[in-house]
């Protein structure tokens, strides 16, 4: 018996970390199903991994389609599994995943908790409000309430089933469906994807330009390999490309470690990375507000500090 359905979270035929988060988080409802969207023979070629963290079934949803509409083919598969099958739907927090679990809980005439931390056997979930300001716990109401999971907030553990495929329809292309004409790749370096990372090193205003990036916030990060994220200040400064903005109006990461270095700590970035499990700040500003969630703070010229821990990295 299926208790949860689960979007299968992959890109270019490959899992993303994320899947196997969102099946961990999902053992709280039950047995998860897990639901793949894709082009034919991609769910079989996740099965196994799919199985190993507690997948009980796999439900997909295949065709030559597959990726040529935005959001609109994975809506309706879970609207209409979600409907029959009158159970919670879970999806990762990304940009497109909040965006399906909004369309979904609207059509299933249900609720939709975003970005949450937890999820707890009665259906309820910790998430933050507010800008990050408070954590609270809240239950999403209907049948099939939808459910976006940050990614980074659980750590995935292995459950071994033996699920088996099931095919389910792929919905046909309507007026409503937007096309994609054309991708454009990010250019992502070697470094890990953000919002997937471990360990991220972002620069703020007090970077002070694009060079100081180059200079002082990359090195330390390729020294521990990390992720480059930066605040909307050095963003909106032309210091560093908008697709790396850790915030509220970017993108919300939880690694193991997260160190800002000449970040203040607005409200709106604190909201996309206070959920990390260790923050290190390093800022000439003792009053800075970064320093108010910090578990290490070093108040001094990053400049100084951060090639000389760098250093300190490379020899360990």
């Amino acid at each position: 018996m299926t208790d949860v359905l689960v979007l299968v979270d992959h890109t270019d035929g490959e899992l993303k970390n994320t899947t196997a988060e969102l099946l961990t988080a999902a053992r709280a409802f039950g047995t998860p199903a897990a639901v793949v969207v894709g082009k034919p023979g991609t769910a079989e070629s996740f099965a196994e991994t799919l199985g190993k963290y507690g997948a009980g079934e796999i439900l997909a949803a295949e065709s030559d389609e597959a990726g040529k509409h935005l959001i609109t083919p994975e809506v309706n598969v879970l609207v209409g599994l979600a409907s029959e099958r009158q159970v919670p739907v879970l999806v990762a927090a990304s940009a497109a995943g909040k965006e399906i679990a909004g369309r979904v809980a609207a059509l299933t005439g249900s609720g939709v908790l975003s970005d949450v931390v937890e999820i707890k056997d009665d259906r309820s979930a910790v998430y933050s409000i507010f800008g990050g300001e408070f954590i609270v716990e809240g239950a999403g109401y209907g049948a099939s309430p939808a459910y976006s999971l940050r990614p980074g907030s659980v750590d995935p553990v292995e459950n071994a089933a033996s699920p088996s495929v099931t095919a389910v329809e792929f919905p046909a292309a309507d007026e409503t469906s937007v096309e994609i004409v054309s991708f454009t790749p990010a250019e992502g370096g070697d470094r890990p994807e953000l919002t997937e990372a471990k360990i991220v090193v972002s620069g703020g205003r007090g970077v002070a330009s694009a060079e100081g990036f180059a200079d002082v916030v990359e090195p330390m990060a390729d020294a521990l390999g990390a992720a480059v994220g930066a605040s909307r200040a050095a963003v909106d400064a032309d210091y560093y490309p908008g697709q790396f903005q850790v915030g509220q109006t970017g993108k919300t990461v939880s690694p193991d470690l997260y160190v800002a270095l000449g970040i203040s700590g607005a409200i709106q970035h604190k909201a996309g990375m206070q959920t990390s499990k260790t923050v290190v700040a390093v800022n000439k500003d003792e009053e800075a507000p970064i320093f108010e969630i910090a578990d290490f703070g070093v108040v001094g010229d990053l400049f100084k500090v951060a090639p000389q821990a760098t250093e300190e990295i490379k020899k360990a």
